[in-house]
């Protein structure tokens, strides 16, 4: 059987328009949530003031230094930044409604972990890290807390982060002062896990009455101190119990408690378990996290408890101490 020419011509056409359609699709599609985020990203942009200058000020290069340098020593063959773009200045009431929508936005990059162990450090798009009631639930504590930390105003530089073959782009917002908010930078810590421990010892009273003993204190306090990757403090959590005896005996035993941070959130919990007699003792309940998870404090089992997914540190016990 011959084919006509005019029928190898018209089936020639039309293998020849599905390649091109074909070719088209594999160089324009793009994954949902990339699209997505690079739409946010024009929407800000169209509304940011232009600056006069590309310039960053002085600490937010510094920032920016230190943590390309702790980035380079704690992660290595991962996260990087490869550029910064100066983009503009938020001043209209649609700007900030763009910018709190830019670090919302489920398509948008976010990051999670602790530098200091590479294992728990962790970089994706939103909706691909979290889903469901998790999803909702992180983009409204993120909002909550940018809401707060974004004002007209601030400055909007991109970040580019090269993490392995992957590459990222998020929107950090910055004053004269320094860096306000950006999803990797606030989301990820460096923290001691193993915290830091103090003790002392001292005479509170002393009588020239030799049948009078003398009576001392002895304290031990415990914390822990979350960074910023640039290297400053953002935060801590930690307790101090205090003993008071004369004769090797506990006449009565003090704590206290503390816990705070930036961008994040803390509780602090303690209570005296054991008042005098051979020894006092205390039991402490802490907890730190970063905005994109939450703490819980339950009295019942004296215990914070950490919920979501972000960087956190966590301790609860019981510490005794001797004279």
């Amino acid at each position: 059987m011959r084919i006509k020419p005019t029928h190898l011509l018209r089936l020639f056409m039309a293998l020849f328009a599905l390649a091109i359609y074909s070719c088209q699709n594999d160089t324009t599609e793009l994954p949902d949530e990339v699209a997505e985020e690079q739409q946010t990203t024009e929407d800000l942009r169209s509304e940011l003031t232009p600056l006069s200058t590309q310039d960053l000020p002085e600490k937010v290069k510094e920032q920016l230094e230190l943590t390309r340098e702790n980035l380079a020593k704690y992660l290595p063959d991962d996260l990087q930044i490869e550029n910064v773009q100066v983009l503009g200045s938020v001043t209209t009431e649609k700007g900030m409604e763009l910018s709190h929508r830019a670090v919302t936005n489920k398509g948008g990059v976010i990051a999670y972990g602790n530098i200091t162990d590479p294992a728990s450090v962790h970089i994706g798009f939103m909706q691909s890290i979290y889903s469901g009631k998790e999803l909702s639930d992180t983009q409204s504590r993120i909002s909550e807390a940018a809401s707060q930390e974004i004002k007209t105003g601030d400055k909007v530089m991109e970040i580019t982060w090269k993490n392995g073959t992957e590459t990222y782009r998020t929107q950090c917002f910055y004053r004269n002062d320094g860096i306000v908010w950006d999803n990797i930078l606030s989301g990820l810590v460096m923290i001691d896990t193993e915290g830091q421990t103090e003790t002392s010892e001292e005479t509170v009273s002393s009588k020239d009455n030799n049948t009078q003993a003398r009576t001392y204190s002895k304290y031990y306090k415990s914390w822990w101190t979350a960074k910023w990757l640039w290297g400053s403090e953002r935060g801590q959590m930690g307790y101090k119990i205090t003993i008071y005896y004369s004769s090797g005996r506990v006449s009565n035993t003090d704590v206290s408690d503390w816990g705070y941070i930036s961008l994040g959130k803390a509780k602090s919990y303690s209570r005296v378990v054991k008042n005098y007699g051979s020894y006092g003792k205390c039991q402490y309940a802490l907890g730190m996290c970063t905005p994109f998870g939450s703490l819980s404090f339950s009295y019942s089992g004296f215990k914070v408890s950490f919920s979501g997914i972000g960087s956190n540190v966590v301790a609860n016990g019981y510490k005794s101490l001797y004279p």
